[in-house]
């Protein structure tokens, strides 16, 4: 079969989804080693053990409803809903930025309950992993802000080249959805 036939293309994964999917792989790689070094430093003794503030379980629905106005978002664009599209494309920003400021306050609720960064390394593994998490979060938002930009400002088309571009932003941000889903569900569990 010649490399160039149609039917061999089609197989292929596109090299722009195989980049954010390695991308995505080192990334778990870092959050398992973070949450490896978690389990095994708790281990040690000398542990602070306290509950994780109410607001992250905010700060997770707020993610996971994200999650599903920028899917609904996507849907709407392939389908030709095109102000369906952008209003749940806005949300979906807005969600973001809603998560990353209840980040911040369940950052000071740990802070107001004498779990602050620097008192147990049982805090400070929090802070530094849902801050990366954040970090995460923040590169999706910079992602979404070009998504809303090609919504707003080129004219309403959803070629192959826009739903890519649009479908690589959707995986993205499903996958910080569903890491910080893990990340919780792993606080709660270790707590």
């Amino acid at each position: 079969m010649d490399a160039m036939t149609p039917e061999y293309n089609r197989s292929k994964i596109h090299q722009h989804k195989f980049a954010l999917w390695v991308g995505i792989g080192s990334i778990i790689m870092m959050f398992g080693a973070f949450t490896s070094a978690y389990v095994v430093r708790r281990a040690s003794g000398n542990w602070f053990e306290f509950k994780l503030p109410d607001i992250f379980l905010l700060n997770t629905a707020v993610i996971v409803l994200s999650s599903i106005t920028i899917h609904l978002s996507y849907k709407a664009f392939v389908n030709g809903a095109e102000k369906r599209y952008k209003a749940l494309l806005i949300t979906t920003f807005l969600l973001g930025i809603a998560f990353v400021i209840l980040q911040y306050y369940g950052w000071q609720a740990m802070d107001a309950i004498g779990a602050t960064f620097t008192v147990n390394p049982s805090s400070s593994f929090i802070y530094v992993i849902s801050g990366l998490h954040a970090a995460h979060v923040l590169g999706g938002l910079g992602a979404l802000t070009v998504a809303m930009v090609h919504a707003f400002v080129l004219p309403y088309k959803p070629t192959p080249r826009r739903k890519l571009r649009f479908e690589l932003v959707v995986q993205y941000w499903h996958f910080v959805d569903i890491l910080w889903v893990y990340l919780i569900v792993f606080f709660m569990v270790q707590s």
